[in-house]
């Protein structure tokens, strides 16, 4: 699963527009289009099988994150309905899915396609600045308070969205996944974590992507546009869990972005829990 993408994104999606246009229009002339996929000109969240990568990030839901039939589950930075597509032959009338993005036009199909047919499936569009996805934003990550309760989730999910984002805008977003979640609900959020074993292979760019630029607590790959793809050191990350109350679930399970020979997906993946009071 990769979501890394040029900064130029409006350009890019013109270019995928006009690339996938004749084949996004024969399948939907010969009715061949599944319409909970998007068409492949529309999708904004990175390379890979749009299918696959959902339905084996269910699988990881439900195996590490132990994801359950009946949870309320909370999508952060849910794209265009990735990960909300398989959810939605698991989840049970007792279950729900609540997800929120930046980009409209993700949020926009969601609701069209999905919402219409599972109404306990929801989506919300937030104006978060971002410098690839939403330039002119109103709110800063940072500050910005999930439209949600305190309490409410028994899961909540990140993928691919802390790789784009500097401390503060982690710091805050952890700090409101805690206080979301129901004491005992866990999260499970993907990473590019720099460890004693794989620092050397990132000084020496033999990672994908490349980090190229040591900044303390994080890395990026380009200095001109941080949050194009950012990773962060472990142990930095390992703190700020432990300032917002959150218990990892060790072991982290680690990717191939690194060059690992043994790894789970591309990207890290760390399980956390809010312990009972």
């Amino acid at each position: 699963m990769r979501r890394f993408l040029p900064t130029n994104l409006k350009l890019q999606m013109v270019l995928k527009r006009l690339y996938y246009l004749p084949q996004d229009t024969a399948r939907g002339l010969l009715g061949r289009r599944d319409p909970l996929v998007p068409p492949k000109g529309i999708i904004f969240t990175g390379s890979g099988d749009y299918k696959e990568i959902g339905n084996r990030f269910l699988q990881h839901f439900i195996q590490l994150g132990k994801l359950a039939p009946g949870d309320k589950v909370l999508d952060v930075g849910c794209g265009i309905g990735r990960m909300a597509v398989p959810l939605t032959a698991y989840l049970n009338r007792n279950g729900s899915y609540q997800g929120f993005d930046i980009v409209r036009s993700g949020i926009a199909w969601c609701s069209r396609a999905i919402t219409s047919r599972y109404p306990n499936f929801t989506f919300q569009l937030s104006d978060i600045r971002n410098e690839t996805y939403n330039p002119r934003g109103c709110h800063s990550a940072s500050d910005y308070r999930f439209p949600y309760p305190d309490n409410h989730f028994d899961f909540t999910m990140l993928t691919s969205i802390f790789t784009h984002m500097l401390p503060k805008d982690l710091e805050n977003y952890l700090s409101e996944i805690s206080r979301t979640l129901n004491p005992g609900g866990r999260c499970l959020i993907t990473y590019c974590l720099i460890t004693p074993d794989t620092i050397q292979r990132v000084r020496a760019g033999e990672t994908q992507p490349a980090f190229a630029h040591d900044l303390g607590d994080y890395w990026t790959s380009d200095l001109e546009h941080l949050e194009s793809a950012i990773a962060y050191r472990e142990s930095f990350v390992r703190s700020q869990y432990a300032n917002c109350g959150l218990k990892i679930c060790d072991p982290i399970h680690f990717g191939s972005w690194s060059g690992r020979d043994q790894h789970l997906d591309y990207q890290d993946i760390v399980v956390a829990e809010k312990p009972m009071k």
